[in-house]
């Protein structure tokens, strides 16, 4: 049974307690994450790049350092590592978490060859567009108009639970499978920067 536990990632000593309060774990879905500001590089404000590279990439190495050892032993342990399209190419206004994205794709990418032989497969997903209460209002502090144009004319979007089904296929393949890498758009998008809107 999959259970979901709202945890501060970017706390180790709670991310710690947390992996040691488990009894087993077999999947850990590495999901948190977010964007702040959409400023060039030449403008960017330190603080949102800082806040950017503590939540997508020190909150996937806590969890995932806390939790690979209950995964080894579970004899058939998987790590999915939720990235974003922006994890493969970047795009104006979105170096802060762009980088981050790359940083967490590496992470991904490295642990894979790191710990090839154990009984644990790394698998990344990477969604492009995905239309969310959350994520755009947080890149834009609260600024739900702004928010709204991210998704003004595109038709359908991805969802949550888009997502959340190639998560549930990639950990239910023959575990001799693993999907290195999973990229996942809607049909809108054909890359970060190439998005078809509607009138």
């Amino acid at each position: 049974m999959a259970t979901a536990h709202p945890l501060d990632i970017t706390d180790r000593a709670a991310v710690d307690a947390f992996a040691a309060g488990l009894d087993r774990c077999d999947v850990l879905v590495n999901n948190a994450g977010g964007a702040l500001g959409a400023d060039p590089v030449a403008s960017g404000d330190p603080a949102d790049w800082r806040w950017m590279y503590e939540v997508n990439v020190l909150g996937t190495l806590n969890v995932t350092q806390a939790l690979l050892p209950a995964l080894t032993a579970s004899g058939d342990g998987t790590v999915v590592v939720l990235t974003s399209t922006a994890a493969h190419g970047a795009y104006e206004g979105g170096g802060g978490y762009v980088a981050a994205k790359h940083a967490e794709h590496v992470i991904a990418e490295t642990l894979r060859l790191e710990i090839v032989g154990t009984p644990v497969r790394v698998v990344e997903i990477a969604p492009g567009m995905v239309k969310t209460d959350e994520f755009a209002t947080t890149r834009f502090r609260g600024d739900t108009e702004k928010a709204a144009r991210v998704y003004e004319g595109v038709a359908s979007p991805l969802t949550a639970e888009d997502v959340a089904a190639t998560v549930v296929w990639t950990v239910t393949r023959p575990s001799h499978v693993n999907i290195d890498l999973l990229v996942v758009r809607p049909r809108a998008q054909a890359s970060n920067t190439k998005v078809h809107r509607e009138a």
